[in-house]
């Protein structure tokens, strides 16, 4: 991609306070974007802000739970009045949940889960689409999943079973707006250094065992899963729709990938 490809551009990136989805955003604004950043946490969300615009960009934090469908409605609404228009998004926003058997995960923990990772992405495609459709000029969206929405985990029965289905939600969407001009596909990072990796995988023990199934030898960091969302959103992979682009480091190469 060329520096300001995205000039006049208007993106969104949910789940914008953190991690990836504030490497993102900060990405998106230094490709030339507007940008607007979601997330339930207001202060790292307006800090997320104010490094896009330190940086010399524009940006807006709009405070939302993706699981309602009300506030996500209202995001998309406070993104067309700020910016007039919205080309690009990426559904990042989710949550681990607790990863335990089974037989020992909670109801209340399964359906919290779901309703984030899952339902949170649909109700953000439900609003960004109709907002893609109704400027008529198509666009590109991009939808979080990751390693274990391609292989299952044990322990993780809730957070993978999401993921699978963001893979299923992203194909089906991609169907349904193909003709519309509406790119719509999935990144699937294996581990990045993010504060999701260091409450899953901060004791010694489990860091050393997981670092194992990483062929490259390291961890990812939010720059490289960024990089490949920008790709995906740009006029580069304009022949690219419901597809899962997989950034693991050799993870489903080997052994690794059997959970």
């Amino acid at each position: 991609m060329t520096t300001q490809e995205l000039e006049d551009k208007v993106a969104l990136v949910t789940g914008g306070t953190s991690g990836i989805g504030r490497e993102t955003a900060i990405l998106f604004a230094k490709a030339g974007a507007k940008v607007a950043v979601a997330g339930r946490r207001e202060q790292e969300g307006n800090e997320t802000v104010e490094l896009i615009r330190s940086a010399g960009g524009d940006a807006l934090f709009v405070k939302t739970d993706v699981s309602k469908a009300a506030e996500v409605e209202t995001l998309i609404h406070k993104v067309v009045e700020r910016f007039g228009r919205l080309d690009m998004a990426f559904n990042n926003a989710g949550i681990e949940g607790v990863w335990v058997p089974i037989v020992r995960q909670s109801e209340e923990d399964f359906d919290r889960t779901i309703a984030i990772n899952l339902k949170g992405v649909w109700l953000c495609l439900k609003y960004e689409i109709r907002q893609m459709l109704k400027q008529g000029s198509g666009g590109a969206i991009v939808n979080m999943s990751s390693v274990t929405g391609l292989v299952g985990g044990g322990g993780a029965a809730a957070y993978s079973a999401s993921k699978h289905a963001v893979i299923g939600l992203t194909k089906s969407a991609a169907l349904e707006n193909a003709k519309s001009g509406i790119r719509i596909n999935a990144v699937c990072p294996a581990v990045i250094e993010t504060p999701m990796e260091k409450r899953l995988f901060g004791a010694p023990a489990v860091h050393n065992a997981v670092l194992g199934s990483h062929p490259i030898g390291r961890f990812g960091k939010p720059a490289e899963i960024a990089q490949g969302v920008l790709w995906m959103c740009s006029n580069g992979a304009s022949f690219m729709t419901g597809q899962s682009l997989v950034l693991d480091g050799g993870f489903l190469a080997g052994p690794g990938a059997q959970g």
